[in-house]
């Protein structure tokens, strides 16, 4: 079975190969830049295979050489030979079904966060503010780039909501097991007695959608203007350079008002729309695909409890794996690689136990 999967990668690699000197394919961009991902993709595959190849017909020239020679010390080598290659061919192939784990489309994609203050009042707002403290530092770390897209902030430096777009190298490989539900249980500033409240924060984490992924008819949009609220500079409250658009057909609703300029607001809050019209078709396919896609990392949900940062101990604790690290301080500072490198690896397992079944 494994090696009927390998042949039809190698024909399939072989055919892009042919499109790819093909002056009709290449002469559309779009079409060129996704054979060139398609042959990035499996020419891997295929090298692998090459040698696994060499491998099998190396093992039954030896198997032939068992059945067919009686000179003993002669057989003697040809076991241990044999024994060698059959460790080497076990090992190829568990390389092999790791390179055939299916890989997520939107991986080398920007993503857009959301996150917004759950439950626990201004407490929440204030951990949400620390969590976007959290993934621009960490985006920092990573030599990415950090764009504020929207923001309700409150009186206590806090955020009712704040979205905002991280651009870098496989940005949304690497953060997309970071939406759910995040816990914070710790004191509150304003707690007298010194007891211990439970506060959460959701946080949605969108592959960000370029205009050929997503048609927006603009008859399908209702396009209002307002007068900015809240900290800025001095246009807000004088002009109506806020945004807020409706998508009509499945009633998202989109507001931006950080920026002075109307035209400016308007293209952030259209990117915002594309990137949850994307999330929106791609969650469609995967509950068509639920029975083949569980996963023990979890689905992003937003509903989902993936995290906990309790305060007293120290400790950060991600639900999905049972990982708990008692590094509270650098975790909020933007080292969150071990959850992220743990949560890929556990993906990745599961990813396997799915393929073999």
């Amino acid at each position: 079975m494994l090696k009927n999967k390998l042949e039809e990668i190698e024909a399939k690699f072989h055919e892009i190969e042919k499109n790819l000197v093909d002056p009709e394919q290449i002469a559309d961009p779009k079409r060129l830049h996704q054979l060139s991902k398609m042959h990035a993709d499996t020419a891997p595959i295929v090298s692998v295979y090459a040698e696994y190849k060499k491998l099998l017909d190396d093992i039954e020239e030896t198997e032939l050489i068992l059945d067919e020679d009686d000179d003993d010390d002669f057989l003697d080598l040809a076991k241990q030979e044999l024994e060698t290659l059959v460790i080497k061919r076990e090992k190829m192939e568990e390389e092999i079904k790791i390179l055939l784990i299916p890989k997520d489309p939107n991986d080398h994609r920007n993503v857009i966060v959301e996150i917004r203050a759950g439950t626990g009042g201004e407490e929440a707002s204030l951990f949400a503010a620390e969590l976007f403290r959290m993934y621009s530092r960490h985006a920092e770390k990573s030599s990415w780039k950090v764009e504020l897209l929207s923001q309700s902030a409150t009186g206590l430096k806090g955020f009712k909501e704040v979205v905002f777009l991280i651009e870098g190298e496989d940005a949304y490989s690497k953060l997309k097991f970071e939406g759910g539900t995040h816990r914070v249980q710790r004191v509150p500033t304003t707690e007298t007695s010194g007891r211990i409240h439970t506060s959460a924060v959701t946080v949605a984490v969108l592959p960000e959608a370029e205009e050929v992924d997503i048609k927006i008819d603009q008859n399908d949009l209702r396009i209002d203007t307002f007068r900015s609220s809240g900290p800025g500079g001095q246009s807000v409250n004088t002009t109506d350079s806020a945004i807020r658009i409706t998508h009509l057909p499945t009633n998202l609703v989109v507001s931006c008002q950080d920026e002075k300029s109307q035209h400016k607001n308007k293209a952030k809050a259209m990117k915002i729309l594309r990137s949850r019209l994307l999330e929106i078709t791609k969650s469609e396919q995967d509950a068509e695909r639920a029975e083949t896609r569980r996963t023990m990392v979890g689905s992003g949900d937003r509903s989902e409890k993936i995290r906990t940062y309790n305060f007293p101990q120290g400790r950060v604790t991600d639900h999905r794996i049972g990982l708990s690290i008692y590094q509270l301080e650098s975790t909020l500072d933007g080292e969150i690689e071990p959850f992220i490198s743990s949560l890929i690896s556990a993906e990745g397992v599961e990813k396997l136990k799915n393929l073999e079944a």
